[in-house]
């Protein structure tokens, strides 16, 4: 599950956040407490509250004095406008770009984009 690439502490937070978009954890929804994960993912149970703290200070889970730790209500829905607007920024406008660059009509990307979407298979549009 981990990777030398960052700190595993990262890693969980984001596994965490990812878990949270794909609906695998819910608004609402009780999440494994920092000792669970810790034994599950064999980790330092200070590594594993380290990234719950930061998901706490980023508004992702909170805890509930005694119970444990939640998913906050607006998480899915904050989340997914998080990586729409870096999508955004860090696809589709480089992809404007290149298109500038490359003399390609914005109606040429829109019609290639949208047959990319109405095919099930990406591969199949290329």
């Amino acid at each position: 599950m981990f990777d030398d690439h960052s700190p595993i502490y990262r890693q969980i937070a984001e596994q965490i956040k990812a878990d949270v978009l794909r609906g695998v954890l819910g608004a609402e929804e009780q999440v494994m407490s920092t000792n669970q994960y810790a034994a599950h993912y064999r980790i330092n149970p200070a590594t594993a509250a380290k990234a719950f703290q930061h998901l706490v200070d980023e508004g992702v889970i909170y805890k509930r004095r005694g119970v444990g730790m939640f998913v906050s209500a607006d998480a899915p829905t904050r989340l997914r406008d998080e990586k729409r607007e870096r999508f955004f920024a860090d696809v589709l406008e480089p992809l404007v770009a290149q298109a500038r660059t490359l003399g390609i009509p914005a109606a040429d990307v829109v019609t290639h984009i949208q047959h990319l979407f109405e095919t099930e298979d990406l591969g199949e549009g290329r």
